[in-house]
Parts: C-alpha cells; sequence; structure tokens
C-alpha cells in the first residue's frame, strides 16, 4: 500500500538539511530503484522552487510499503530525523486515485 510521509521542519533548518541531504536522498533513491517511490520533495519556504537561504519547511514522501508499521519505522530512521532537521513527522496510508 502507498503511505504518506509527511514531515514538518523546525524554523531554521537549511544548515542540518544540507548536512545530512546526501544520506537522505540516497535511502529515496533506494525506494525509487525498488520500485515503491511515487513522489518526494521539500515545500520551499517561499514561493519559489529554489527559496535560497528562506529554506523549506517540511517533505512529503509517497511511497509502499507493507504495513503502516514499516512505512513509520523507515520515516523514524530518515537521516533528517537524526540531524533534528523534522519536529514532527506523520505517516497515513495514501489511496492514488488521479491520474
Amino acid at each position: 500500500m502507498w503511505y504518506a510521509i509527511i514531515s514538518e521542519d523546525i524554523e531554521n533548518s537549511l544548515a542540518k538539511r544540507l548536512e545530512s541531504r546526501p544520506a537522505h536522498l540516497q535511502r529515496l533513491q533506494e525506494l525509487k530503484d525498488d520500485g515503491r517511490l511515487f513522489v518526494a520533495g521539500p515545500h520551499p519556504a517561499i514561493d519559489s522552487l529554489e527559496p535560497g537561504e528562506a529554506g523549506f519547511t517540511g517533505s512529503l514522501v509517497i511511497a509502499e510499503f507493507p504495513s503502516l508499521t514499516e512505512a513509520q519505522q523507515w520515516a523514524d530512521a530518515d537521516p533528517y530525523m537524526a540531524a533534528g532537521v523534522y519536529q514532527q513527522v506523520t505517516v497515513k496510508p495514501f489511496k492514488k486515485v488521479l491520474p
């Protein structure tokens, strides 16, 4: 089943994001390589694809996992969690309807 992992950053998270970004992206690449990644990306803090120093306010990952428990475990092991980038992470089932 698909699961949405909705993460909210702490304030001024950009430096922590940049430091742990390679490990974060590696995990997403592994999901993609396994054919389990639907979409992933950050939420810019301003209305711009390149927010610069404004940074980001969180992230969204929609990926396939065998269960909600396994999706939560994957989210809990994110390098951004270990680096203190995220202040809150919500994991919930996602049903794709369109397209």
